[in-house]
C-alpha cells in the first residue's frame, strides 16, 4: 500500500502543481488513498520533495524524471534547495552549520546528503540547523565555498 501511494504521490507533482499538503492529501483521496497529515509529512520526507521557489508547488528535489538520480541532477537539485532554503551559514572547525527556517532543514539536508559532496562526511539536521560533517577544518572551508556558490547560482 504505501509503494502505491509513494507511486501516486509522485505521480502527481510531476504532472500538476500542487502548492499545499493538504491539496496534495485530497488529490490522493480521489485515488482512494485516505492518509492523514502526518502520514503526508512522513512521505513527502522521504520522497525529497521540495517546493519550487518560481510558484510554491511541490517537485522532486531533482526535478521530475529519472535524470534525477545522476550526480549533475543532484547538484542542481542542491543549488536549487539552498536558493530556496539557505539563511545563513559558518563553520565551526571541521562542521558547516547551516540555517534555515522552521521545518525545512531536513529538505536541505536530504539535497546535500545526495549531491555526494566529496568532503562532506554526513549530516544532522534538526528543525533549522544542519550539521555538515567535514572531513577535517579544510574540507570544511571548500564545503563552505561550494555551497556558498551553488546559492548564488539558485
Amino acid at each position: 500500500m504505501k509503494a502505491r501511494r509513494l507511486t501516486a504521490i509522485r505521480q502527481i507533482v510531476e504532472h500538476d502543481p500542487v502548492h499545499s499538503q493538504e491539496a496534495l492529501r485530497q488529490r490522493l483521496r480521489t485515488m482512494g488513498f485516505d492518509v492523514t497529515q502526518a502520514t503526508l509529512s512522513r512521505d513527502i520526507k522521504e520522497l525529497g520533495l521540495v517546493k519550487r521557489a518560481a510558484d510554491g508547488a511541490y517537485q522532486t528535489a531533482g526535478g521530475s524524471g529519472h535524470a534525477s538520480n545522476t550526480p549533475a541532477a543532484a547538484a542542481v537539485a542542491l543549488a536549487r534547495a539552498l536558493g530556496e532554503f539557505l539563511l545563513g551559514l559558518d563553520v565551526a572547525h571541521q562542521l558547516v552549520v547551516l540555517k534555515t527556517g522552521p521545518g525545512q532543514a531536513q529538505l536541505l539536508a536530504l539535497a546535500v546528503d545526495r549531491a555526494q559532496l566529496t568532503d562532506v562526511v554526513g549530516t544532522i539536521a534538526g528543525d533549522d540547523t544542519i550539521l555538515v560533517v567535514c572531513r577535517d577544518p579544510r574540507c570544511a572551508q571548500a564545503t563552505r565555498a561550494t555551497i556558498e556558490h551553488l546559492a548564488r547560482e539558485a
